[in-house]
């Protein structure tokens, strides 16, 4: 069975306030489940028992996982969510509630690619490109946007391979490459736009430097069924990269996986069980099915 690649969402202690605004905002949008801290692991977390853990909650189809996982990490536009709107009234209503408090990286304007189009940061770090557009143009509403950039932005179309390739089923739909004149290497990636596990990402690149790189604010859930799938990711993103505690590992190219059984947002959702389940997983880096089960 395929499962969503679910972006996850790592915020200080701002989850519920979070989910309350971005579900007030998008249409058929629902809070799934919520999972607790327990009173196990303490040590580690913190965190006072009873306490929202997750949140899983979904944005006009779009599956997402909200984390209170304290200030460890920072938001940053390496990862944004590219938001196709019909028409400019839903533009400018989720432009004017998501800019509050947060700050415009692109102002609101015609641009070659939209007649009207903005890049912002919400209040919480969250970025957002929001894109008067035809949704068949992506297939759906949200699409998670990777920003590959300064000397990586060389790395963008092994990168789209590599993903590509990783998947079963995937597709390019197509790469836009720069031109001569245009400021960057003629015949690098300037735009791209790939699916997942049927979900639409996109690659966006340019060789100037900035101050942010992928971190594990931002995520990717990956749920599998078996431990041989859990097995199979862990190797391909492992390779060139780095592993982590609880499932969490990062690429070669520094992008945040989460390596997870789909079982365990069932057991971390159940009080009677979550408590006992996160006390065995907390010291595991690749995740084992049965220990957890046996938990």
């Amino acid at each position: 069975m395929k499962h969503p690649i679910i972006p996850c969402l790592w915020f200080s202690n701002q989850a519920e306030e979070a989910v309350k605004l971005y579900i007030s905002l998008f249409t058929s949008s629902t809070v799934n489940a919520v999972s607790h801290f327990g009173k196990e692991g303490f040590e580690i977390h913190g965190q006072p028992e009873g306490t929202v853990l997750t949140m899983a909650f979904s944005l006009n189809g779009q599956d997402f996982t909200a984390l209170n996982g304290g200030p460890l990490f920072s938001f940053n536009p390496s990862v944004s969510f590219y938001v196709v709107c019909e028409t400019e009234t839903e533009v400018d209503f989720l432009w004017e509630n998501l800019l509050k408090d947060g700050s415009i990286m692109m102002p609101l304007d015609c641009y070659e690619w939209s007649s009207k189009y903005g890049w912002l940061s919400d209040q919480f770090g969250v970025s957002w490109q929001i894109s008067l557009d035809k949704p068949e143009n992506t297939g759906q509403q949200i699409s998670p946007a990777l920003m590959f950039k300064g000397r990586q932005h060389a790395l963008a179309e092994e990168a789209v391979h590599f993903y590509t390739s990783v998947f079963e089923g995937s597709e390019i739909k197509g790469i836009l490459r720069y031109k001569a004149g245009e400021g960057e290497t003629e015949g690098t990636v300037r735009h791209a736009q790939f699916s997942l596990q049927n979900q639409t990402f996109m690659i966006m690149g340019n060789s100037m430097e900035h101050n942010f790189n992928f971190n594990e604010a931002l995520s990717f859930q990956v749920l599998c069924d078996t431990q041989d799938e859990i097995d199979y990711y862990w190797d391909k993103f492992s390779e060139g990269g780095s592993e982590g505690q609880c499932g969490w590992i990062n690429d070669k190219y520094g992008l945040s996986w989460q390596v997870v059984p789909a079982i365990l947002g069932e057991l971390m959702s159940n009080p009677e069980k979550a408590g006992k389940v996160m006390q065995a997983f907390m010291p595991m880096k690749k995740l084992e099915i049965s220990r957890l089960l046996d938990a």
